[in-house]
C-alpha cells in the first residue's frame, strides 16, 4: 500500500468515523490505486485524494408534504454533488427507509467514477430521502415529489445537475419531479432529468439498461474465457427493473435467470426466468409494492426459501442486483464452497470489503467491479442526455448499439489499465484505476478550482 494512500484513508476514518457506507467505498477504491499513486507524484503534490475524497456540495433539506389523511408528514432531502470535473453532476435519486448521508456520499463517490468510465462527459452526483414510496397513494407520491423537487429545482439544470431514477424512483416519480421543475421554471428544460417517459423526452431502452449493460459485460468476461451466456445458470438477487433486464437480456441470449430474491427470501425456478409471462410478471410485482418475491414462485409453482439470500445455490455465475452490502463474508464464503468461477457484481457495491478480500483471494474465481458492471444504466441516461440536448430520438436499435459499445469500452478499459500497473487481469482495480486516472487528469488540468 502507498503510504499516501495509507494516510488519507486514516484521516478520513478520524473525519466521517460515523459513515461506514462511505468509507467502506473509499478504502474498497483507493486500495486499488496504490501503484498509480505512486508512479505519479503530481497527484499528492495536488492532493488529489484529499480532494476526491470530498463533495464539491452536499445540499440538505426539509421535505414537508401532507398525507391522504390531512397529516403533515416530515422527511429528509438530499443531493450531494461530488465531482464535476469531466462534466454536469449525474446520478439518481433514492427514496428508501435507509437513506442517510453516508449512504449519499457513497454512492456520489462511486458514481464519480462509473460516470468516467462511460467515457461520457458526466460527474458524479447522488440524492434522495428517506421517503419510502411503497404503500403510499399516487398523490401522496406525487405531493412528496413535488415537495422534494420545491427545493432541489435550485441545485440542478441541463449543464449543472441531471438527476435520475434510483431505488424507489421509478418513471411515476421521474414524471412527478419534470413536472413540478417545469411548472417552476416555466421552461420545457427537459434535459434536467433523465428516465423520463417517452412522450416527453425519455429515452428507449432506458428500463433496461442497467440490466442489459450487465449482461454484456458479462459476455466480454466470458469471451475472455472461451464461454458464453447460452446454457449458463445464473443466480440473480433482486426482482426490480434492474434483475428484470438482467434476466431479459440472459433468456435473449440462451441464458436461464434461476433465482430472484426480495426482503423475504428467494425463489429457485429451475426452468429459469425465459418466458414472457415470468419477465412480464417481475414488472408486475415491483409496480405492486407488494415487495414480496414469493409471489413469483406462488404464481409458477417453484420453490421458495423464506429469510435467506440464494448464494447457497449452485450455478454458473452469480450476479447480485439487490443492494449494497448483500454479500457478506458468511455468504461470500457458500459461493466459495459452490465452486461458482464467476462473481459478477451489478447492483451498488453489493459485497462488503471483508467479502470482497475473501473472493478476490480465490485463485480460480473472476471477480467483475459494480462500477463497471453496472453502468449501463448512467450511459443511456447521458445517451438521453444528448437526445434532448439535439432535440432528437434515437431508434431502439440505435441506443441498444451505443450501450453494447460503451459497456464493452468499460471492460476493455479496465483490463488495460489493470495490464499498465502490472496487476494482471484484475477487473476490480482496473475499473477503479481507468475511472480514478480520467477525473485526476482532469482536475490537474483545471488548477486548484475545487
Amino acid at each position: 500500500m502507498s503510504k499516501y494512500v495509507d494516510r488519507v484513508i486514516a484521516d478520513l476514518k478520524k473525519k466521517n468515523a460515523n459513515e461506514p457506507e462511505f468509507l467502506q467505498t473509499v478504502e474498497e477504491v483507493y486500495s486499488s490505486l496504490a501503484p498509480v499513486v505512486d508512479a505519479h507524484p503530481e497527484y499528492e503534490k495536488a492532493a488529489l485524494l484529499e480532494r476526491m475524497a470530498e463533495p464539491e456540495r452536499v445540499i440538505q433539506f426539509r421535505v414537508t408534504w401532507v398525507d391522504d389523511a390531512g397529516k403533515v408528514q416530515v422527511n429528509r432531502g438530499f443531493r450531494v454533488q461530488y465531482n464535476s470535473a469531466i462534466g454536469p453532476y449525474k446520478g439518481g435519486l433514492r427514496f428508501a427507509p435507509s437513506v442517510n448521508l453516508s449512504i449519499m456520499k457513497f454512492l456520489g463517490f462511486e458514481q464519480t467514477f462509473k460516470d468516467s468510465l462511460t467515457t461520457l462527459p458526466m460527474g458524479g452526483a447522488k440524492g434522495g430521502s428517506d421517503f419510502d414510496p411503497r404503500g403510499k397513494s399516487d398523490g401522496e407520491v406525487m405531493r412528496f415529489c413535488q415537495s422534494f423537487m420545491t427545493e432541489l429545482y435550485r441545485h440542478i439544470g441541463p449543464d449543472v445537475d441531471v438527476p435520475a431514477g434510483d431505488l424507489g424512483v421509478g418513471g411515476r416519480e421521474i414524471g412527478f419531479l419534470y413536472g413540478q421543475y417545469r411548472r417552476i421554471r416555466g421552461a420545457f428544460e427537459n434535459g434536467t432529468i433523465t428516465g423520463k417517459g417517452l412522450s416527453y423526452g425519455g429515452s428507449l431502452v432506458r428500463p433496461e439498461a442497467t440490466g442489459f449493460g450487465s449482461v454484456y459485460y458479462l459476455q466480454e468476461v466470458l469471451r475472455h474465457e472461451g464461454e458464453e451466456v447460452k446454457g449458463k445458470k445464473i443466480a440473480l438477487a433482486g426482482f426490480g427493473n434492474v434483475a428484470w433486464g438482467a434476466a431479459t437480456k440472459i433468456a435473449e441470449l440462451g441464458g436461464k435467470a434461476v433465482t430472484l430474491s426480495g426482503p423475504d427470501g428467494y425463489i429457485y425456478d429451475p426452468d429459469g426466468v425465459t418466458t414472457k409471462e415470468k419477465l412480464d410478471f417481475m414488472l408486475q410485482m415491483r409496480a405492486s409494492g407488494h415487495d414480496k418475491v414469493q409471489d413469483y414462485a406462488d404464481k409458477f409453482h417453484c420453490e421458495f426459501v423464506p429469510g435467506k439470500k440464494p448464494w447457497e445455490r449452485k450455478v454458473d455465475i452469480v450476479m447480485p442486483c439487490a443492494t449494497q452490502n448483500d454479500v457478506t463474508l458468511e455468504e461470500a464464503k457458500k459461493i466459495v464452497n459452490n465452486h461458482i468461477k464467476y462473481y459478477i457484481e451489478v447492483a451498488n457495491m453489493p459485497t462488503t470489503n471483508e467479502a470482497l478480500v475473501y473472493l478476490m483471494g480465490q485463485k480460480d474465481m473472476i471477480i467483475a467491479p459494480s462500477k463497471a458492471v453496472n453502468a449501463g444504466g448512467v450511459a443511456v441516461s447521458g445517451l438521453e442526455m444528448s437526445q434532448n440536448a439535439g432535440h432528437i430520438c434515437w431508434t431502439a436499435e440505435e441506443v441498444g448499439e451505443r450501450l453494447h459499445s460503451i459497456m464493452k469500452n468499460i471492460y476493455d478499459s479496465s483490463v488495460a489499465a489493470a495490464e499498465e500497473y502490472g496487476l494482471g487481469y484484475n477487473l476490480v482495480a482496473g475499473a477503479n484505476i481507468a475511472g480514478f486516472k480520467k477525473v485526476a487528469d482532469a482536475m490537474l488540468a483545471q488548477g486548484i478550482c475545487y
